[in-house]
């Protein structure tokens, strides 16, 4: 079963109340979070019901080693999450034994959080959880519950595998909210090609956020990065601390600011969740660590610094304010970015029931495979297990007998490797090769980055932030997979840029769009970085672009695309359109706007655009995955197509620079350094694209 209602509206109490009750008839529960505070907080909430038979217990990272051995042998009710069960739980199934043999229960909180690759992941996981509990004598209810979603009960039963049941009926009261739509205004400051700038938006959340507080309004500002929560938070303690050399403004009001992130210590989290349900603390700064149900009751306003992502992101942190039943204020504040433009001037977008799309898909091999020989470690595979994990599974698992990666018996496929299963598969990540970033004056091994994502995100020269600490990197060394890092503060960020080359290995489908034809199919892409740009913090200002040498990279995914015939083209170029430059605009219009359809990250897409494509002899305009196998994005963006190039015609039109900027079509990561570009002619070629037409499967752009 899935609950799918809006937030503060009992979710956690539907499943408490049968949880309980299964833990009171001497069964256990599991519960699944993906994020530590929001167990933390479940954990709080069942110990101050004070049942003598209630056992629960954490078992994640902030746990002790002490706290996991009391958990394995002594709790009834389990909080964790994705990661420990793939890694931990389910490898160690029979040391848990008691555990799943009582088990009754398996709650999935906040399940929309599951999308994408990482949903894909967490899909196979639950698969192997069914086993591992199969083996062991039980069969456990699943309920999920979501901030909504469109078609819950179609995509529980995507994640878990199971068919379900779906309760949306949401009658909860809440009080009243005001919720702002705040667009930063231009500055002088020019970026690329000379384009205008808007005020970032962290720097009007720290405007707002000293002036909430000031007026002794509780207040949250959520922002995208910890480096950025901590801008924030410092930036406004600055400005109060000016505020204070006024009459009547207390002394101590920039202490009752602080910023909340992942990277703290338990403690230290636990000690400003606390300060600030109390009022000792009246404004935080945080990443979306304190999205996902912590109950923080009692706050006046929130703040969000750029589109979170999805609507069910937005309704979650807008929700943290008026939970006490009060009035309350949301302000969002527009990122310089296309969706953000959209949404600031299409506020019909964001109301009404927060409902879309959840992309994922479990049977990419890229997913699958890896999650197989994890499972024919636990518990070596058998015929039956093929309907367990999905239609694919056969020629996966034949794939990983000709790699050497599972052997085939008569009674089953076994993993006969020493290593571990599990490592096979980066939940989190790509999977592939890791790069280990290290500090190069002390040895300390500081994180790890995904070999598909180093070329961008740990390349020389590149600003790396771990846990509010800031690196710069001095050497990517690939063939040791390692980046070497020193301590610094630039007062800059930076941004990778790379060119692409793509070709069409097949068609899957496609379907008429105006006059002319959308796509979705296979696709190898090659993409070189080859550059970086290098950015002011506080004001987004362009400081330089410093060139890379970089190997290529080739990726086999899924894409959507649409072409135009030559006989249209040519019509265009006759109304003096440079056409290519048009194409090469609406390209990234339409990477900024999939997100809104399917539930993406703009750096989780890639596009292509090119006059005449040697596979397709057109106009052509690809948007791919940028995951091995693909993600579901550009299957949704294939779905969706009429009223996502709509909304990329819209949100082109809606910004008020006339030649092009960051809100509209430029975009950080091109690879050509925004060139050509023509705003004008994206809104025709758009136009010309969009006449008449009708989307695939009947879908329109309402």
């Amino acid at each position: 079963m899935i609950i799918s209602t809006g937030t503060a509206s009992g979710k956690s109490l539907c499943y408490q109340v049968p949880a309980l009750s299964w833990v009171l008839d001497g069964g256990t529960v599991l519960y699944l979070t993906p994020t530590k505070a929001l167990a933390a907080d479940q954990l709080r909430a069942l110990e101050e019901l004070d049942l003598p038979e209630l056992r629960a217990a954490t078992f994640d990272g902030d746990a002790s080693y002490e706290e996991r051995t009391w958990a394995r042998l002594h709790a009834n009710y389990l909080l964790t999450n994705p990661d420990m069960l793939h890694r931990t739980l389910l490898p160690r199934h029979t040391r848990w034994s008691a555990f799943w043999r009582r088990l009754r229960m398996v709650v999935v909180d906040e399940c929309h959080g599951y999308r994408g690759v990482f949903g894909s992941h967490v899909a196979q996981i639950l698969r192997r959880l069914r086993r591992v509990c199969a083996r062991h004598g039980s069969r456990p209810v699943f309920l999920l519950s979501s901030a909504t979603a469109s078609e819950p009960a179609a995509f529980a039963a995507r994640l878990t595998g199971l068919q379900a049941a779906e309760v949306t009926t949401d009658t909860s009261p809440r009080g009243a909210i005001t919720f702002a739509l705040w667009e930063p205004p231009l500055t002088d400051l020019r970026g690329e090609r000379g384009a205008p700038l808007r005020r970032p938006a962290t720097a009007e959340s720290a405007d707002l956020l000293a002036d909430l507080v000031a007026a002794d309004v509780r207040t949250l500002a959520f922002v995208r990065s910890r480096r950025a929560a901590e801008s924030v938070a410092l930036t406004t303690k600055a400005r109060l601390q000016d505020l204070t050399a006024e009459p009547d403004v207390p002394a101590d009001l920039p202490d009752r600011v602080a910023a909340y992130r992942a990277g703290y210590l338990a403690e230290d989290r636990r000690e400003l969740e606390k300060a600030f349900r109390s009022g000792g603390l009246l404004g935080l700064a945080t990443t979306n660590a304190l999205e996902l149900g912590v109950d923080i009751s009692g706050l006046d306003a929130v703040l969000i610094a750029g589109w979170p992502g999805t609507r069910a992101s937005l309704w979650q942190q807008a929700g943290r304010a008026g939970r006490a039943g009060r009035e309350a204020l949301a302000v969002l504040i527009a990122r310089d970015d296309p969706l953000d433009t959209y949404l600031v001037h299409h506020p019909e977008t964001l109301f009404g029931r927060p409902v879309e799309a959840i992309v994922l898909d479990p049977g990419n091999p890229y997913v699958l495979g890896p999650h197989l020989c994890a499972a024919a470690a636990e518990i070596p595979l058998t015929q039956e297990d093929l309907d367990v994990f999905g239609p694919t599974t056969k020629d996966v698992l034949a794939g990983l007998v000709a790699d050497g990666l599972l052997r085939k018996r008569a009674t089953g496929w076994f993993w006969t490797r020493r290593e571990r299963a599990t490592d096979l598969a980066d939940i989190r990540g790509s999977g592939g090769a890791v790069i280990q970033v290290v500090e190069l004056s002390t040895g300390r091994l500081l994180g790890t980055v995904d070999e598909t994502a180093a070329h961008t995100g740990v390349h020389t020269g590149a600003v790396y932030v771990h846990q509010g600490e800031t690196f710069l990197v001095t050497e990517l060394d690939l063939e040791a997979d390692v980046a070497l890092v020193e301590a610094k503060n630039p007062d800059y960020t930076t941004f990778a840029r790379d060119i692409t080359d793509i070709s069409v290995l097949e068609s899957l489908r496609s379907h008429p769009l105006g006059p002319g034809e959308l796509h979705f199919g296979s696709v190898e892409v090659t993409r070189r970085v080859v550059s970086y740009l290098k950015r002011r913090a506080q004001s987004g200002e362009l400081l330089g672009d410093e060139p890379l040498d970089l190997p290529p990279r080739t990726l086999r995914t899924r894409a959507v695309w649409w072409t135009l015939p030559a006989s249209v083209t040519a019509s265009l170029a006759e109304e003096g359109l440079d056409i290519g430059g048009a194409a090469h605009a609406a390209e990234h219009a339409a990477i900024g706007l999939l997100p809104l359809f399917a539930t993406c990250d703009r750096w989780d897409i890639g596009g292509v655009s090119t006059e005449l494509h040697t596979d397709t002899g057109l106009l052509t305009v690809f948007v791919y995955d940028g995951h091995e196998g693909g993600a579901g994005f550009a299957e949704r963006g294939y779905a969706r197509a009429l009223a996502w190039l709509t909304a990329t015609r819209e949100a082109i039109a809606a910004c008020e620079c006339k030649q092009g900027c960051p809100s509209c079509v430029q975009s950080p990561k091109c690879g050509n350094g925004n060139n050509p570009l023509d705003k004008p002619g994206a809104l025709r070629l758009l136009d010309t694209l969009l006449t008449a037409s009708e989307g695939p499967s009947g879908l329109t752009a309402s």
